[in-house]
Parts: structure tokens; C-alpha cells; sequence
């Protein structure tokens, strides 16, 4: 049976790279991915790595797109695995077409992402993956201090903050991955 795997991590754990990397092991053996990403992210329409290595986007999901119908619908060869970036930004419906995608069409499922958000809130994305994955994997970082991070703090125009939409990407705002100890020096928690 095919399963629905969830590997997240902090900011800079590697998700996109092991994503990328996962793509070339599935092709380097003749099987065909598929690769979505949600339409919130809009960096680029590609999965970009920090290390400079990125990949071509095959599905850009908006919330109200059927994942597993597009993932299905006119797939000739059939689609080996589907891998998911900034998995956090799905919709729990989509969550669902996943698990569905690997319980019922026997597609293995990998979604990468965050599992909180700047102020510990989970994503509904990611707390649906928590909740239906047969696999949960963490992919760890480091803190500016050395421990391991678990915390993505935010920064705009260079200071920290906890306001906000949960969602921000573009213009000056940063993302900085923290662990418990150096994030609650930081911030007056739990955020309000």
C-alpha cells in the first residue's frame, strides 16, 4: 500500500532540497513524479532550494483546486509519486485528496513543509498532514546558537515580530529559524 508521508522542518531544514532530491532518485530509475506546489507560495513557480538547485513545478494548486482529480486526469504513463512543496499552504480538503491519492490510487505521497508558523500556530495545511500522515518525519536545522531549531521567528525591516497575517512572503519580510530557549528570549509568549 502507498503511503502519505510529511517531512517538516524549519526554515532552511532542507525540505526543498530533499524534495529536488527525491524527484531525481524516482527519474534516475524510469518512474515519473509529479511535482505541486500551492499557489500561496509566490516566490517563483518553481521549487527553489537555498543552496541554488531548483525544479519545475508540474501542478500550481490554488485552494480550490482538486489535487487529486488534476494529479488523475489524463495521466499517460501513470504518475509514480506526487511530491508536495510548502505543504502548509494546502487547504485540509486537499490534505484528503492526498491521503486519498495514496490509500485508494496506490500514489505515494511526500509533502514537505513548515509545521507552525512565526508565532507556534500550526498551519491548517500541516496540522491536517499531522492528523492523516502513515509517516511523519522532522528535518532538522540549527539555531543561531547551535541547538536545534523548531521555532521560524519573523523579521520586518531587520527587527523581530509577531504580528501580522499568518502568511507573509513578499517585500521586507524575513524569516529566521530559532530554537525554544533563543525564540523566548525574543518574544513575549505565548503571542496574543
Amino acid at each position: 500500500m502507498a503511503k502519505l508521508y510529511f517531512r517538516y522542518g524549519a526554515m532552511n531544514s532542507g525540505k526543498s532540497t530533499a524534495l529536488i532530491q527525491v524527484a531525481h532518485n524516482y527519474e534516475e530509475r524510469g518512474q515519473r513524479v509529479l511535482i505541486v506546489k500551492p499557489s500561496t507560495d509566490t516566490k517563483s513557480p518553481a521549487v527553489l532550494s537555498r543552496i541554488g538547485v531548483d525544479r519545475d513545478v508540474d501542478l500550481v494548486a490554488g485552494p480550490e483546486v482538486p489535487v487529486r482529480e488534476r494529479v488523475l486526469a489524463g495521466r499517460v504513463p501513470p504518475v509514480d509519486c506526487v511530491l508536495v512543496d510548502e505543504a502548509q499552504f494546502l487547504v485540509p480538503a486537499q490534505v484528503d485528496d492526498l491521503f486519498r491519492l495514496a490509500v485508494e490510487d496506490g500514489v505515494p505521497v511526500i509533502a514537505y513543509g513548515l509545521r507552525s508558523d512565526f508565532r507556534t500556530r500550526g498551519f491548517p495545511g500541516s496540522i491536517r498532514l499531522m492528523e492523516l500522515a502513515h509517516s511523519i518525519e522532522e528535518l532538522k536545522t540549527i539555531c543561531r546558537c547551535g541547538r536545534k531549531a523548531i521555532l521560524n521567528a519573523r523579521t520586518v525591516d531587520g527587527g523581530f515580530t509577531q504580528s501580522g497575517d499568518q502568511v507573509a512572503i513578499e517585500g521586507d519580510v524575513g524569516y529566521e529559524s530559532m530554537c525554544g530557549s533563543c525564540y523566548l528570549r525574543e518574544f513575549d509568549w505565548p503571542p496574543r
